[in-house]
């Protein structure tokens, strides 16, 4: 089985955690933490700035590794490196995904989230 190994931005601002709809693919509709693929020579710090730029024009700060998850899609092994972030400049711009979200802990349930991403929501749901 493939396996991709992935880092995923969380971040947390006024009680509310952002997500990102996907807008591509197979899973087209499906909500996510913002991040992508960690290229090779990458560590997953520096696939997560990368990406965040590339993806919704904002510089952010890593902090902390909240969880690693590892997840068996059909097709392919997921590790998705999980890591608190901060936004410290930019203006966010979807340049992949069809829309965004903040969503507060009474209302982090009502997106379909990718199943790789649902446990972790249940563990987020304290910070909030």
């Amino acid at each position: 089985m493939k396996s991709i190994e992935v880092a995923a931005a969380i971040i947390i601002q006024n009680k509310s955690i952002f997500a990102t709809e996907r807008g591509y693919g197979d899973f087209k509709g499906y909500w996510e933490f913002p991040g992508g693929k960690i290229e090779e020579g990458e560590t997953p710090q520096e696939a997560l700035v990368r990406e965040m730029m590339e993806e919704l024009n904002v510089r952010i700060k890593v902090q902390e590794l909240v969880e690693i998850v590892n997840y068996d899609y059909p097709d392919f092994h997921l590790t998705m490196h999980c890591f608190l972030c901060k936004i410290i400049s930019g203006d966010m711009i979807l340049k992949e995904h069809t829309s965004a979200r903040w969503l507060t802990k009474d209302h982090i349930n009502e997106v379909d989230w990718l199943p790789a991403d649902k446990d972790l929501i249940e563990k987020l749901k304290s910070r909030l």
